[in-house]
C-alpha cells in the first residue's frame, strides 16, 4: 500500500538536502570568490601596457615580444585593478631564438616610476635557468627561493604550452608549473605589500616571444 504521509516526508527531506547543498555550494563561492577569467582572447579590456608594438594578441593569447627582432627592454602586460589573496592560472610559452629569452608572472606588484615600463614585485619566472623562481623583481632584485632542478626538469615541456598555478595568501606565496610543486615562500619582512597588480612580461634583450593565455583568478578571503 502507498503511505502518502511517508512518501511526502522523504520527498520534502530530499528537497531539504538539495537546498542545503545548494546553499553550501553558494556560501564557498561567497566564501572563495567565483573563478573568473581575466582575459577575454579578444581584446585587452583590463590590461595596460605598450599594446602598439610589444604586445598583440594571437589565437586567443596575449604575446609580447618578437621572433624577428630583439626585445630592446623589459615590457609588462598588467591588469587594471590590483588583487591580494588569490589562486591565478594560465597557460604560458616561451620561444626564442637568440639573446635573453625570458618572461615570468608579476603578483603583488606596482608599475615602477623610473624607468616607467618596469614592475616592482614578486615575479613567477619563465627561461632557462629561471624557471620556476621567485624572484623580486626591481625592488630586492634577487631571486628569493628557487624550486629544484629535478621538479623542473619534471614539470616543464619546452617550447610548448605549460600551465603556471599560482597561490597567494597572507605573506605565504606557492606555485606549480603542470601540477608539480615549485616553490613555498613565506615573506619575512612585514613592510612588504601584499597586495598589487597581476602583470606578465617579456625580458628585454632577447629575440623572444612570451605568449599567455587562459587566465583565471579566484579571489580567497
Amino acid at each position: 500500500m502507498f503511505d502518502v504521509e511517508s512518501s511526502t516526508f522523504d520527498f520534502y527531506f530530499a528537497g531539504m538536502k538539495a537546498l542545503i547543498a545548494l546553499m553550501f555550494a553558494a556560501s564557498l563561492v561567497s566564501t572563495f570568490g567565483a573563478i573568473v577569467p581575466l582575459s577575454d582572447g579578444k581584446t585587452f579590456k583590463g590590461w595596460t601596457g605598450d599594446t602598439n608594438k610589444t604586445w598583440h594578441i594571437r589565437d586567443g593569447a596575449f604575446v609580447g615580444g618578437s621572433l624577428k627582432e630583439k626585445v630592446p627592454r623589459n615590457e609588462f602586460l598588467r591588469t587594471d585593478r590590483e588583487y591580494t589573496n588569490f589562486v591565478l592560472k594560465l597557460k604560458f610559452k616561451l620561444e626564442g631564438t637568440n639573446g635573453f629569452v625570458n618572461g615570468g608572472v608579476q603578483i603583488r606588484s606596482q608599475p615602477a616610476k623610473s624607468p616607467p615600463n618596469e614592475m616592482v614585485g614578486y615575479q613567477c619566472d619563465m627561461g632557462e635557468g629561471w624557471w620556476g623562481a621567485l624572484y623580486d623583481e626591481s625592488r630586492r632584485d634577487k631571486v628569493l627561493v628557487k624550486p629544484a632542478p629535478d621538479a623542473v626538469k619534471k614539470a616543464l615541456k619546452p617550447g610548448d604550452w605549460n600551465e603556471y598555478s599560482i597561490r597567494a595568501r597572507g605573506n605565504r606565496i606557492q606555485s606549480a608549473i603542470n601540477g608539480v610543486i615549485m616553490i613555498d615562500y613565506t615573506e619575512p619582512d612585514a613592510t612588504i605589500p601584499q597586495y598589487g597588480f597581476i602583470g606578465l612580461q617579456v625580458h628585454g634583450n632577447g629575440v623572444t616571444e612570451a605568449s599567455y593565455k587562459d587566465i583565471t583568478i579566484q579571489e580567497l578571503p
